[in-house]
């Protein structure tokens, strides 16, 4: 894939090595940093350090063949037909692979190197690397989550600006953003793409993004020139500028990545819609441990099962999910476009009956999106134009039934002139109606796809293929009725093919056979007792025979190949229905789980405003619903003088579900969905933060504490008056005093400089002392009530500021050793009571701390316990058990 200067077979062959293995070295110095597939028959071979690294992987037998240029070659293979499991397997284990295949058959072979003038004996099949399979250019449904999006980006840089682009190579779908260098970390785990290509000195911008999706590129791959010039002729253009106005790092970005596919898809391009630039400030923007710590489409433990995206996934259709998923990981800024997605939400769930119409239509409609992009690649099958004519036939359904809904046509309106087919597409649909079963096969190699009747050529072959029999006794038939022979019968053998056999006593009026001024019956062999004739007929009807199946499957991939032109054509019309068929389903999805859930309409503002009332946690909420419990609900007004919230409360108690979950409210909210609560009213937020929850960072030298250190820094450095910003327990990994100064400091600035909105979760009740000096910070806590030693948490956020954290109460609760629980509450005593030092000094003369004596005395068994134990149940009348009661009631 890359440009520099690469050896050919006949240098390795000069070097020792056979043509075959010659051939493999040179595809493999051309793609040096991929897995090659060699195939050879009916086997994808691997060689040397890919067969060793494929068998590892893949847990497949190592062999060694022959020797080449004097060394024994480590080898393993794969079957052709089966290859997509081992495919997957390697790279999901971040492998690239190089698809070499045969380009010719051995007999096209022997023929090229006859022209050539060399015996036949030198041919050597030409093989050629028709894909390179990596991480983001996946479009096969078994090597791809249906209900996941797989980007491939690009990162670019000019003159200190950059650029970012990705595309969705299974769909088309093609954006571009400009970005400071502050903003590409953030903007790459909004996109959360599979692979990035970028020059290799960009590498150390990402210090966060794993390294296994990197594909460093060489630098002139990013040549904003030739980069504009490869988009202005991929798209038709004499200029960009119909698009918007790209920056050069965005030309240079997009591409890029056009001509990273071009090569890895070997010069087979698929449906890449026209690029939309994403501008700076157009979606909420969400940082990357924001993003982990919220869980919005991954858990901490990294499964898609439990984050909120799994939560409120009502979508029927792949295409939905996708969309649905791009949407929560975007949520917009323009309110104008919030509002739109909103009233479509309210629209499906105002109207049970259009909602419940609409999503069962819905589930009949295939993925076009991606049938699409594998029919443009070339990889497409028969299933494939199946799902494109039932989906354009689902569409018009989903028009006729919307259209003849009058406040649909009103809120649907752009959507459904949209999505209004065009003759193009109608002509296709009813072309392919006509031309493809109703259930063609999967496999397009094998044929058997085309409907009867559709070309008479090909309806003739296959009566050839599968009727020869019958075929043959017709013939049989009309030369007996011709010739007046009953005898007559046609017979077939290796020699001579299909044949007429006579007895030799009519042997001699076949001879003499008169049809008309010539005998179509020649002699071909004569016997003891029989004469054999054969007819040009008869000839042409074998030659058929023998030739049916490799000319009707020939004539259907003709057929299959001018249905995939003529798709093609129309890619970005079929394309734009896809897309708004998604959009359908995310709505009717969404008014769904607001039904189900009891979910609001947000009302969204351009002020400050923070106002969300009863509002839940809406994985917690649905976690709790399966366990038939209720979750409490709680308001929040971050709005004026309450826009910062000091929380205090014992743990346990729902401070981070709380915090979490006024976060999620708000993503959700300028998504475009309805939220978990009684009512919402929310001013656009620009950014969301959010420093919850403990981790460290091994791999890089971090401990929890510097972690967490590193986080706060971002979001004081970051965070503006239009941001929200959800903090729990800051200044907890360090000693009690720094830990204080530093929570203390971040309240301030929070405050003071950032003056954004914002919820401040905490156990240093020192803290509560700013209420009164910091005008717009006021004290919640969370409630809870104590009973006979215990506490019950109430879940439910109150005025005021707790009087104490209750952590020995939670220790009780998780099981801490009794002991341990009482020597806890004395030593909190002695710390409370003013005399810190004496105390510790006085804590210290008293160890060891736990003799067995005392230990002993602890674990001793209550009366209650004593009293219980001696009772024998079986032994006891009535009377006596009644007496016990009593007893036992006593010792309590």
């Amino acid at each position: 894939m890359g440009q520099a200067q690469r050896k050919t077979i006949d240098d390795f062959v000069a070097e020792g090595h056979t043509p075959v293995m010659a051939q493999y070295m040179a595809i493999k110095d051309a793609h040096p940093d991929a897995l090659v597939f060699f195939r050879m028959g009916d086997f994808y071979e691997l060689f040397y350090d890919d067969a060793v690294k494929a068998a590892e992987t893949l847990d497949i037998t190592l062999t060694k063949r022959g020797k080449s240029n004097g060394d024994d070659i480590p080898m393993c293979g794969v079957p052709f037909h089966a290859c997509e499991p081992y495919l997957a397997k390697l790279i999901k284990s971040g492998f690239k692979v190089a698809i070499a295949e045969q380009t010719e058959t051995p007999a096209e072979a022997k023929e090229r190197v006859k022209a050539e003038g060399k015996p036949a004996s030198k041919a050597l099949v030409n093989r050629d690397v028709v894909r390179v399979v990596t991480q983001g250019t996946l479009t096969e449904d078994t090597l791809l989550d249906a209900r996941e999006n797989n980007y491939i980006a690009s990162l670019s840089e000019i003159a200190g600006q950059f650029g970012v682009a990705w595309l969705e190579l299974s769909t088309g779908a093609f954006f571009v953003q400009p970005c400071d260098e502050l903003e590409i970390t953030a903007a790459l785990e909004r996109i959360a793409p599979s692979e990035i290509v970028l020059p290799a000195k960009l590498e150390e911008k990402l210090e966060t993004i794993p390294r296994e999706v990197l594909s460093p590129r060489e630098p002139s791959l990013f040549d904003s020139e030739n980069a504009r010039k490869r988009l202005e002729k991929l798209f038709g253009v004499g200029t960009l500028e119909s698009y918007g106005g790209f920056s050069r790092a965005e030309i240079s970005a997009a591409g890029a990545l056009v001509d990273y596919i071009t090569r890895t898809q070997a010069g087979n391009l698929p449906h890449i819609a026209a690029p939309q630039q994403i501008t700076s400030g157009a979606h909420l923007e969400i940082d990357a441990a924001t993003r982990r710590n919220l869980e919005l489409t991954r858990t901490l433990t990294g499964g898609r099962k439990g984050s909120l995206l799994d939560c409120i996934d009502r979508s029927v259709t792949a295409a939905g999910a996708r969309l649905l998923q791009s949407w929560l990981s975007a949520p917009l800024m323009d309110i104008n476009a919030i509002n739109a997605r909103l009233a479509r939400v309210a629209l499906f769930a105002g109207d049970n009956s259009l909602r419940d119409r609409i999503r069962e239509q819905l589930k009949s409609v295939p993925d076009m999106e991606r049938a699409l992009s594998r029919l443009t690649v070339g990889r497409g099958g028969p299933r494939d134009l199946a799902m494109i004519r039932d989906g354009l036939k689902s569409c018009e359904i989903l028009r006729a039934q919307l259209q003849s809904h009058n406040e649909a046509k009103t809120v649907l309106s752009g959507l459904l002139d949209s999505l209004k087919q065009k003759p193009e597409l109608a002509a296709l649909q009813d072309h392919l109606q006509k031309s493809i079963m109703e259930e063609p096969p999967a496999l397009l190699r094998e044929g058997g796809f085309v409907r009867e009747g559709y070309h008479a050529r090909l309806d003739e072959l296959k009566t050839l293929k599968s009727e020869s029999k019958r075929l043959i006794a017709g013939l049989q038939g009309r030369y007996q009725k011709e010739t007046k022979i009953d005898k007559l019968k046609i017979s077939y053998n290796n020699v001579l093919g299909y044949f007429i056999e006579v007895t030799a006593k009519n042997g001699d009026a076949l001879m003499n056979f008169d049809d008309g001024g010539s005998n179509p019956f020649v002699h071909r062999q004569t016997m003891a007792n029989a004469m054999r004739f054969v007819t040009p007929q008869l000839a042409e009807l074998e030659r058929d025979i023998s030739s049916a199946g490799e000319k009707s499957l020939a004539l259907e991939l003709e057929i299959f190949e001018n249905l995939r032109t003529e798709i093609a054509g129309l890619s970005g019309d079929i394309g734009k229905t896809a897309q708004i068929v998604a959009m359908l389903d995310v709505a009717s999805g969404l008014a769904a789980l607001a039904i189900e859930r009891d979910y609001t309409q947000p009302i969204l503002s351009n002020d400050n405003k923070f106002n969300i009332e009863g509002g839940r946690h809406p994985v917690v909420e649905a976690a709790l619903s399966k366990q038939s419990e209720s979750f409490v609900p709680n308001d929040c007004d971050l709005s004026g003088a309450n826009a910062l919230w000091l929380l205090t409360g014992p743990n346990m108690a729902g401070k981070s579900t709380f915090l979490r979950q006024n976060a999620l409210i708000t993503i959700m909210a300028q998504m475009g969905a309805f939220v978990p609560a009684a009512s919402a009213q929310i001013g656009i937020v620009d950014r969301v933060f959010s420093r919850v929850g403990a981790s460290d960072d091994l791999a890089r030298g971090r401990s929890t504490f510097m972690v967490e250190m590193v986080e706060t820094a971002a979001i004081l450095n970051m965070a503006t008056e239009n941001s929200l910003v959800i903090l729990d327990e800051i200044g907890r990994g360090t000693a009690t005093f720094d830990g204080l100064s530093i929570a203390w400091a971040c309240v301030e600035h929070l405050h003071e400089v950032n003056k954004c909105r914002g919820l401040f979760a905490t156990h240093y009740h020192e803290l509560t002392a700013l209420t009164s000096k910091l005008a717009n910070l006021s004290s919640h806590s969370m409630q809870v009530k104590e009973w006979k030693g215990d506490i019950i948490f109430m879940h439910s956020v109150g005025a005021g500021s707790a009087d104490r954290s209750y952590g020995i109460h939670v220790g009780k609760l998780a099981g801490l050793p009794k002991p341990v629980l009482a020597r806890a509450e004395e030593v909190l005593k002695l710390l409370q009571s003013g005399e810190q030092s004496g105390s510790l000094a006085k804590l210290a003369d008293d160890l060891p701390l736990f003799s067995s004596v005392q230990a002993s005395a602890e674990d001793k068994p209550s009366a209650l316990e004593e009293a219980l134990s001696a009772i024998d149940p079986d032994g006891l009348s009535p009377k006596e058990a009644l007496e016990v009661v009593y007893k036992l009631k006593g010792l309590i």
